[in-house]
């Protein structure tokens, strides 16, 4: 079998996760555009960067024809898109075989993954047990942990790639939020939102990325012998748990052992980022302002979601240009204070997968586990920077992700750093 056949055996395995993990499968053009790129290669045909390689859209991305569904119901009889995205456009253009969308938290819009209308498909870890996928790119990650795609594309507003990334114990990118065009995905923040990749390597990041933001530029090549990385104290590494530390220690153990220099530094200024955006602020005012009119439906909505948008309706014009200039300041200081250093080093997530049955338990649950899930990835959304997630606990053990982060504009380091740190692991 070629890569897109196996992709679709494994999405429709009765005892596999492809009916929660996939809102729409594309079973006949997939296989068509496989056998159409076979053919053009063995014709001779210049060989496109993603060719005949299976990738998962996440349900928020347009394509022409296709009614953009971002995980909801209220939805469902919405005009078709008229074109494809950016994005799905690129990818196509790329070779990539688009085998199906794949489901989301509801309109992007939580850490944890659960969504009540089609399903919430399970975490590859102890998956008897029932753990949660991590969001909003739920969907995504299972494609990718299932061999149901070689690589996803998801967005990520607060974490949204990074965190289903690491909790299923994979690769994700967060790139800086002007990278890649946003064009044609349903927003969730128009200040905040971006988009990129889920895979299984970062060197699979890297040439999905490249694609992606159309970018020619070759890789810097970093050794890890003198790089100099920067370990916050503030937020980042509070009430971390048991294996989320130990995971983490081993991690900066090797580093160094490998040249790195690691330099655990306070950061304060990380610890001012619930003032800049308290209470996910920017993002619920502007989810209010895309849904204002929508929320009226309000009972076809997930309602743990809509209770998090409706947030934005308190919100002041005056209040919301506060936490923009606050925003702006905030970037400012968190420059200051990375100058002299490569990158930023943290936990990706705080803890490791809680169950689906703990975060459904009742709201309160709910938003403590999204809270927890969105703690240390918000934040690089907030100063503006880019972070790459890659795996860094042992066989066997839960997964635990290790966040590279940059600032803006430093995508190509982060990910030149992520090679470097992931050839350790080989």
């Amino acid at each position: 079998m070629n890569p897109v056949e196996r992709a679709l055996a494994a999405i429709a395995d009765p005892a596999g996760e492809g009916a929660r993990t996939f809102i729409r499968v594309y079973r006949e053009s997939a296989l068509s555009t496989a056998a159409r790129i076979e053919e053009d290669v063995r014709r001779g045909a210049r060989r496109l960067p993603l060719a005949g390689m299976p990738i998962s859209i996440k349900d928020n991305f347009d394509e022409a024809g296709i009614t953009t569904l971002a995980g909801s119901k209220v939805l469902a009889s919405a005009p078709p898109a008229a074109r494809d995205a950016t994005v799905v456009e690129r990818l196509r253009a790329a070779g990539a075989v688009i085998i199906g969308r794949t489901n989301m938290t509801e309109f992007a819009y939580s850490g944890v993954g659960l969504n009540p209308h089609y399903g919430t498909p399970r975490n590859a870890y102890d998956r008897a047990t029932g753990r949660i996928p991590g969001g909003s790119s739920s969907g995504a990650a299972i494609s990718v942990t299932d061999g149901m795609a070689v690589a996803a594309i998801g967005t990520d507003t607060g974490g949204s790639v990074r965190i289903p990334a690491a909790l299923n114990g994979l690769t994700g990118f967060k790139p800086t939020a002007r990278r890649v065009p946003l064009d044609g995905v349903l927003p969730l923040s128009l200040t905040l939102d971006s988009a990129g990749p889920i895979a299984r390597t970062v060197k699979d990041c890297v040439t999905v990325d490249r694609v992606l933001s159309a970018s020619a530029n070759k890789l810097p090549s970093i050794s890890l012998r003198g790089l100099k990385l920067a370990v916050p104290r503030t937020v980042v590494l509070e009430d971390l748990s048991v294996a989320v530390s130990a995971a983490f220690t081993r991690a900066l153990g090797r580093l160094s052992a490998a040249g790195a220099v690691i330099s655990e530094v306070p950061m304060t200024e990380l610890g001012r980022a619930a003032e800049v955006n308290p209470r996910g602020g920017i993002s619920s005012a502007e989810a209010w302002w895309w849904h204002r009119e929508l929320s009226k439906q309000g009972d076809a909505y997930d309602q743990r979601v809509l209770m998090r948008i409706r947030r934005g309706q308190s919100i002041d014009a005056a209040s919301y240009i506060e936490m923009l200039q606050q925003r702006r300041r905030f970037v400012g200081e968190i420059e200051l204070a990375m100058r002299g250093f490569d990158a930023m080093l943290m936990p990706t997530v705080p803890e490791t997968a809680p169950t689906i049955a703990e975060v459904d338990a009742s709201d309160e649950r709910y938003l403590h586990f999204n809270s927890r899930m969105l703690r240390n990835t918000a934040l690089v959304n907030v100063f503006d920077g880019c972070a790459l997630t890659i795996p860094c606990h042992a066989a066997g053990e839960a997964p635990v992700g290790l966040s590279i982060a940059g600032l803006a504009g430093q995508d190509d380091r982060v990910l030149a750093i992520g090679l470097a740190i992931e050839s350790l692991r080989t």
